[in-house]
């Protein structure tokens, strides 16, 4: 029988993990996930699931095209797949655009050319465009996919990307 992991992990751990997301918080300066962890505690959730969810939440965010973010469990994995997979595809150009325009991002700069960051401090204070996050962080999803699913489900979603950003710069100089 083919094993899937922990369901209970996976779950809390898809529940909780942008719980203390630095993005969605105001003042938020770390991901140290404090909040998921009063909130498995008040639960009276083991020590043991608490680690490993922590574990997981510790690792899952994309903290810049040259940091490593490799999950450790299955368990991991399956949760950081699916993550990755609601940032690419149709949803994922909706919810980029909606994040940057929060943001105050510009759209498109072509004087601002996209930088792989090679640190979480660097990705973090990016105030690049929103067309440039496609390619310092969304176009490169599909390649670390961990799980054969997620592999074949980020290959359709990261095709419509290439395909919006194709059409994208054709009305941008006019072409269309």
């Amino acid at each position: 029988m083919l094993r899937l992991g922990n369901s209970f992990l996976i779950e809390l751990a898809s529940l909780l993990h942008d719980l203390d997301d630095y993005k969605l918080r105001e003042g938020g300066e770390t991901d140290e996930p404090k909040r998921a962890k009063e909130w498995l505690e008040k639960q009276k959730v083991s020590q043991e699931i608490i680690y490993n969810i922590l574990g997981i939440v510790e690792t899952m965010s994309f903290k810049g095209a040259k940091v490593d973010s490799t999950m450790k469990t299955k368990e991991g994995m399956i949760v950081q797949d699916a993550d990755r997979l609601d940032a690419i595809g149709a949803i994922g150009i909706g919810r980029t655009f909606a994040f940057g325009g929060a943001k105050g991002r510009e759209m498109y700069n072509p004087d601002i050319k996209p930088e792989m960051h090679s640190s979480f401090e660097q990705y973090k204070s990016s105030q690049s465009s929103t067309i440039n996050h496609f390619y310092e962080k969304l176009l490169l999803l599909k390649d670390l996919m961990n799980t054969k699913t997620g592999q074949v489900m980020a290959e359709e979603r990261h095709k419509y990307m290439e395909e919006f950003l194709g059409r994208f710069f054709k009305e941008w100089e006019g072409k269309l």
